[in-house]
């Protein structure tokens, strides 16, 4: 049983010795181009990662927060509970009126803190959404930069299989340019808002 060896790696080398015996000054143009606009696709596509992350961590945040907040509501409403049953105590039992109205405002006391610690998480976790909702935003702003990126390159390497006898060879090589700087344009816009 014979072994293939992967020759795909070797053809690309060869190719590459060969344009660059060509002398063709087109093909080394577009070829620096093709590496720019790799390195900004990869850049790019890293910011979009990076986005993604961010946004998914600020909803766990949200959540996290958001929990905080309902387990102070539930403190205050325990506590708001305790209170009333005191107050109807003291109604109920008018000898011992003065114990059930100190413990009656006891708890009522202590409503205070649970209620503005449910409202600071609250707010909390709406922030977090907020931001959470801006990293989704340049998450999508970033993927479409990066596919006219990718485009840009797909359209680039057209030049480099045109004949050298072809009139409009540059053509392809312009419009990868110009797709290239549109993709860059969107990513940066992205981080613009």
């Amino acid at each position: 049983m014979s072994v293939d060896l992967p020759t795909e790696p070797f053809d690309h080398a060869d190719h590459a010795k060969h344009a660059a015996h060509s002398e063709d000054p087109l093909l080394i143009r577009v070829s620096a181009t093709i590496a720019i606009l790799a390195v900004a696709a990869a850049t790019v596509g890293s910011f979009e990662t990076i986005e993604t992350a961010n946004a998914i961590s600020e909803k766990n945040q949200a959540v996290i927060e958001q929990n905080e907040a309902n387990d102070n509501w539930n403190l205050y409403q325990a506590k708001s509970i305790k209170k009333n049953m005191y107050e109807i105590a003291a109604i109920t039992n008018p000898d011992r009126k003065e114990e059930f109205d100190k413990q009656a405002r006891r708890y009522e006391s202590e409503q205070d803190e649970p209620s503005n610690e449910a409202k600071k998480f609250a707010k909390q976790s709406k922030k977090s959404l907020e931001n959470s909702a801006a990293h989704e935003t340049r998450h999508h702003h970033l993927t479409i930069a990066v596919t006219v990126l990718h485009v840009s390159i797909a359209i680039a390497t057209i030049s480099i299989i045109m004949p050298k006898t072809m009139r409009w060879r540059h053509a392809p090589w312009f419009a990868s340019m110009a797709l290239g700087a549109f993709g860059a344009i969107i990513a940066v816009a992205a981080y613009a808002r």
